[in-house]
């Protein structure tokens, strides 16, 4: 069973009632089902959480699913403090040893001390900005994706805990064309989406320990 930790940085918050990322993880529940060889944990961020229980959770898990809205070019606050304080518990205690380098040369191999190798993650944001203000010239972007810009930081972050990253998938113009029509849509490209990610995968930590045995 390949296992797969999904979280929802969808904050309630203002005008914002984290709908379309409950939405999301309903998706996820409809395709990773036990049927079709999954394994899910959730955490919703509004919920009380306990920082043992999810530092756990990332350590279980063969593929970490992020789905945030995107506030102010960046996290919700909420979501920003789960990371900052989950992260910071599994220091030296499955999430990350270190930051990577050595006293005798710290010049070097900064951010390689993670734990979490051998895992991979995905992350969806959702916006209001439609996608074309981030490839049309002129626009408001740069021409910069997401994942080159607002988000870079974030896969850093991944990438300091040892995690690798998967193709990820963006949300656009979510307030003002929120249309049925193309909430349709966004299931059906979003479904493909994880048919095809996940068939990529290579083996999970259970498997690849099997297949040694």
């Amino acid at each position: 069973m390949t296992k797969i930790f999904i979280i929802n940085g969808g904050q309630h918050f203002a005008h914002s009632g984290g709908k379309f990322n409950q939405t999301l993880v309903q998706w996820d529940k409809s395709f990773f089902t036990p049927d079709s060889g999954f394994e899910i944990q959730t955490t919703d961020i509004n919920e009380p959480y306990d920082l043992d229980d999810e530092v756990s959770k990332f350590v279980w898990a063969d593929v970490v699913i992020y789905h945030t809205p995107v506030w102010w070019f960046g996290l919700p606050h909420k979501f920003k403090e789960y990371l900052d304080t989950v992260f910071t518990a599994g220091h030296r205690n499955g999430i990350y040893y270190s930051d990577g380098r050595k006293r005798e040369n710290p010049e070097i191999n900064y951010g390689t001390g993670g734990s979490l190798h051998g895992r991979h993650y995905m992350l969806t944001t959702t916006w209001n900005a439609p996608e074309t203000a981030f490839t049309l010239p002129g626009e408001f972007f740069h021409q910069k994706s997401v994942d080159e810009g607002v988000m870079f930081g974030f896969h850093r972050m991944n990438a300091f805990t040892g995690m690798k990253q998967l193709g990820g998938f963006h949300f656009h113009d979510l307030e003002k064309n929120a249309t049925p029509e193309r909430i349709q849509d966004y299931f059906e490209r979003y479904t493909f989406h994880l048919s095809e990610t996940i068939q990529s995968l290579p083996l999970t930590k259970t498997e690849a320990k099997a297949e040694l045995c």
